[in-house]
């Protein structure tokens, strides 16, 4: 089933779109569509602007010890 629906698009979002699905050769409503799964399917109960939280691995020390990285330059490691 399908519903048709109106929305004002800013002009230059529209021709920005427009141009996307061109370039990648399909229709405005198939780009529109698909922009609009991903962004549904990929919400959470985050309130709007706020991104989920990502785990990272955890790291445990032989014995409990603290990590001390007080001497590591980060900068460094990014040059």
């Amino acid at each position: 089933m399908s519903v048709r629906t109106t929305i004002d698009i800013p002009s230059a979002l529209f021709r920005k779109t427009k141009a996307i699905s061109a370039l990648r050769g399909i229709s405005l409503k198939a780009l529109i569509v698909s922009a609009i799964e991903k962004k549904v399917s990929g919400a959470t109960g985050v309130s709007a602007g706020k991104k989920a939280r990502m785990k990272l691995p955890l790291v445990r020390l032989k014995g409990d010890r603290p990590l001390d990285l007080s001497g590591i330059n980060f900068d460094d490691l990014l040059a």
